[in-house]
């Protein structure tokens, strides 16, 4: 799995040139659950405990199974959403973001807003609560996503039509959402 570290105003990743009008997919998976295990760590350096392991495990077998594509990956550079990134094992192309570690949810929507438009389908794998926060400020505040929490490792798939740099509060569908436990 290709994997970089991001370049500072770098955003070009390229699959073949797309319509402006295409759907678009946006997977946000939160990291699996971290381990606390050492307190003297870091919280950016907390590993996953061997339940977040399974459970991305188990989510990645989820996600070949539905043959969930992504042409970018964007990753929080926090060891457990690393870890997370390589046990799902999620294709395309990987950039690790510091900037995500710590962003919340509009922080977030901008750093999506940069993603070039001849990508389709992107991976965001982050933290609460922006990730659930962004979700729900993508979907509405009225879909199930509101009355749910986003447990470790769950993932959210989001679609809409037009541009990134278009994608706004109120402007995606909810497609799926399944959390590892749901998952046999």
């Amino acid at each position: 799995m290709p994997r970089r570290e991001a370049e500072p105003g770098s955003d070009e990743v390229g699959e073949d040139p797309s319509a402006l009008s295409e759907t678009r997919q946006l997977f946000l998976l939160r990291h699996a659950k971290s381990s606390w295990d050492e307190p003297a760590l870091a919280d950016h350096d907390r590993p996953l405990a061997p339940r977040g392991r399974k459970a991305a495990k188990r989510m990645g077998a989820h996600m070949r199974r539905e043959q969930i594509r992504v042409a970018l990956v964007l990753c929080s550079s926090a060891r457990r959403a690393r870890e997370t990134l390589d046990l799902v094992a999620a294709p395309g192309e990987v950039r690790i973001e510091h900037e995500l570690y710590g962003a919340t949810a509009a922080e977030l929507l901008e750093r999506l807003r940069r993603v070039p438009d001849d990508v389709c389908a992107v991976m965001l794998i982050g933290h609460e609560p922006a990730i659930r926060d962004l979700a729900i400020g993508l979907v509405g505040g009225e879909s199930e996503l509101a009355d749910c929490k986003f447990p470790t490792a769950a993932l959210a798939t989001l679609t809409f039509t037009g541009p990134w740099s278009t994608l706004a509060p109120d402007h995606a569908q909810l497609a799926a959402f399944v959390s590892p436990r749901e998952l046999t």
